[in-house]
């Protein structure tokens, strides 16, 4: 069961560390200006209500020398670096050199709810042929959907790993278990720390304080494992199992060979 629940919180773990993939080569050969329902983007949190539809206004500047072809148009939200959810619009035009496009697009999220909810750092891309990034406008999104999202679920079952795995070491520490070196016991912790700061990540964001980014995840995840770490380290000794009475074993000395010639 031990080995289940750290494996558990490990997969939570990687996907904060690991990150997203890195963009393509062409990103940033565009500049947006990206408003959602005439709400400018930049440096804002953006409620979206997945029971209305999106109103999505894009301004493509291109400052490079040659026409810049775009095949659609992408909404993502991400957290602990999984993408939650993702809308493509095909809509074929071109940036001219050192020109600038407008193009509005109506955006229809109504199976939103059921995928995430709380703040999300987002981001509108336009994406070429290859599907690679032309330009890229990032904003944190207020997703007012269902607490019973992929999203929910996810912290919930985060949740529910992390109370096992605390439950699990502080039994192991209760019933004298743990392991004598003090490194072995602080990794024994670990894992209940690491889904402690997960589980703090998910709920700040679920409860609209604050955005699951990199600056703070990661920050919150380890310390709150470097925490766990500490009171496994710290733990005492495991006592020595007590000998009981029916565990000792009575030796009588042996009679002595001149008894025997007696």
């Amino acid at each position: 069961m031990g080995r289940v629940i750290a494996a558990g919180v490990a997969l939570g773990l990687c996907a904060v560390l690991l990150g997203a993939p890195p963009a393509s080569a062409a990103s940033g050969s565009l500049r947006l200006q990206v408003s959602i329902d005439k709400r400018p983007i930049e440096d804002a949190t953006v409620p979206i209500d997945p029971a209305n539809q999106v109103e999505l206004q894009v301004v493509a500047t291109n400052p490079g020398n040659a026409p810049v072809k775009v095949r659609s148009v992408r909404l993502s939200g991400v957290a602990l670096a999984l993408t939650f959810f993702a809308y493509d619009t095909t809509a074929p035009f071109e940036v001219p050199a050192r020109g600038s496009v407008s193009r509005t697009f109506v955006l229809d999220l109504g199976d939103l709810a059921g995928q995430a909810t709380g703040l999300l750092p987002s981001s509108v891309e336009l994406l070429d042929a290859g599907r690679g990034t032309l330009g890229e406008a990032t904003t944190v999104a207020d997703v007012r959907g269902s607490f019973w999202s992929v999203y929910g679920v996810f912290g919930l079952a985060m949740l529910v790993l992390t109370i096992l795995a605390w439950v699990t070491a502080l039994l192991a520490l209760a019933r004298h278990r743990l392991a004598p070196n003090r490194w072995r016991r602080g990794v024994r912790f670990l894992p209940a720390g690491f889904g402690t700061g997960l589980v703090a990540v998910i709920s700040l964001s679920v409860l609209r304080l604050v955005p699951p980014e990199p600056a703070i995840e990661i920050p919150v995840v380890l310390g709150a494992a470097a925490i766990a770490f500490l009171l496994g380290y710290l733990t005492p000794h495991p006592a020595p199992p007590a000998v009981t009475e029916s565990d000792a074993t009575v030796q009588l000395p042996l009679p002595s060979t001149q008894e025997f010639t007696r």
